[in-house]
């Protein structure tokens, strides 16, 4: 059931699921989610929206955890809620948890059937019709979501056979590495350099280059050994699942934002919080496609925890590309957001420090020598969850720390605010380090104290 109860409360979220093409689940025998949304919006005095997007590797189980886990966190803190119901008197919050299929494999059920992939689990006697059975279904899912051609299915099969023959070769075998050309070619994927729009943010994809990279770093996930063989494959996952964030939220989760605000008029305000690449779909909400006509008003307050897009995004005017904005500028040059952005970064978030360079330009990298993570000089490539947001010397974001639950912070509408998380969020390990390290109470007190200021400041 997409109405979900919080843990040890009576608080409710609705997750509002979408498959792959941004299309609206119809699977729940509740019925459509956003119906039930705009019912409750209409009939029930809401004051506050808080609209979430999660990120990368998210299936419905994972994004129910995670939304659980992070209003968990928000509505744990009660001073922050006392403080609201102060100033708003009748304060009615609403939580929309968005759903958008970001894992290259997953449970997409409504219910719960995790799909096991380890080998390791096959009675010798049948290991190689499992291992046959296996490489079918990664076949099928990568397939599916990266390019779904006999050519792509073809390529797929030579790389995930090759894997289980040998995951961590010294050199890429030739057939392999001819199988990623291809599959970079069935993908659809652009390389357009550093203003384009995320997943077109970057070189052109180099197999060989970015399994070299990777090899200098192994890591490995769930019996397959990413730091392998299948490193490229990551990469390609990567942005394939970044240009969905893109399209799912200049289309679908836009035109939903339109919809919520439309139906409570002004009387609404609206929250949005993104991590990861849910940081991509809430500036996609606000922004749109760029060829759609605005529909809807500038939102309260905006926190973006952990983006995995470019340090660039927000900017007018790219230093390193003079006269060229970043691709969401217009949420800033329009105006967007009414009150304060709040943008989290962290040294101890490894995916994005780490992985999210290499993905975007491993030559660079290797040039390097695997220097990936460095604030001495800001990156051609790099993430804002790693460095805030950047830009000319006009661009004005506030840099300041992330404060403790019963610290304030000072605030103002219209303001950008680069929030250096290094002391809370740091826990964490692998490929990923601190980076999904957002359910914590510190995270929850920011999303509150920018909320807050849309109320104190009465806009």
């Amino acid at each position: 059931m997409p109405i979900e109860t919080i843990p040890n409360s009576d608080f409710i979220y609705y997750l509002i699921a979408f498959d792959k093409d941004g299309n609206e689940r119809t699977d729940d025998p509740d019925g459509l989610m956003s119906e039930r949304v705009l019912q409750v919006i209409q009939q029930q005095p809401v004051t506050d929206v808080f609209l979430f997007s999660h990120g990368w590797l998210s299936d419905i189980p994972a994004s129910r955890r995670q939304y659980t886990r992070w209003i968990e966190a928000v509505i744990q803190q009660k001073d922050d809620q006392a403080r609201f119901q102060q100033v708003q008197p009748g304060f009615y919050p609403l939580a929309i948890g968005l759903h958008w299929p970001s894992m290259p494999w997953g449970d997409y059920e409504l219910g719960e059937s995790p799909l096991s992939m380890n080998l390791n689990n096959s009675p010798q006697e049948n290991l190689e019709n499992q291992r046959l059975s296996v490489v079918d279904e990664m076949v099928d899912r990568y397939a599916e979501n990266i390019a779904d051609t006999p050519a792509a299915r073809c390529a797929l099969e030579v790389i995930f056979n090759a894997a289980t023959e040998n995951i961590a070769p010294e050199t890429l075998p030739i057939d392999v590495l001819n199988a990623y050309r291809i599959l970079d070619r069935e993908a659809g994927l652009q390389a357009i350099g550093i203003a384009a729009a995320p997943s077109a943010d970057r070189d052109p994809f180099d197999p060989e280059i970015t399994f070299a990279a990777a090899r200098t770093e192994a890591l490995s996930f769930s019996g397959f050994s990413w730091g392998g063989l299948l490193a490229p494959l990551r990469t390609l996952s990567f942005w394939k699942m970044k240009d969905r964030a893109r399209e799912f939220g200049e289309n679908a989760a836009f035109h939903l934002l339109a919809q919520l605000q439309q139906a409570g008029g002004d009387r609404l305000r609206f929250h949005l919080m993104g991590h990861s690449f849910g940081c991509i779909v809430v500036s996609g909400a606000l922004a749109g496609s760029g060829t759609d006509l605005r529909n809807h008003h500038p939102i309260n307050s905006l926190l973006l925890v952990q983006g995995a897009l470019s340090h660039w995004s927000y900017s007018p005017d790219i230093p390193l590309s003079p006269g060229v904005p970043g691709y969401f500028h217009g949420i800033i040059t329009n105006s967007l957001v009414k009150g304060p952005i709040a943008i989290t970064h962290s040294k101890w978030d490894t995916a994005l420090g780490k992985w999210y360079p290499l993905g975007a330009s491993a030559a660079s990298l290797i040039r390097r020598s695997i220097s990936f993570y460095s604030t001495d000089n800001l990156p051609k490539y790099g993430a804002l969850g790693a460095f805030g947001a950047s830009g000319d010397h006009e661009f004005r974001a506030v840099n300041c720390d992330m404060l403790p639950i019963d610290a304030h912070y000072p605030l103002v509408p219209g303001a950008i605010y680069n929030i250096n998380a290094d002391e809370f969020i740091r826990e964490g390990s692998g490929s990923q380090g601190a980076h999904s390290d957002i359910a914590r109470p510190e995270v929850a007190h920011l999303m509150w104290e920018a909320a807050l200021t849309s109320v104190d400041w009465r806009i």
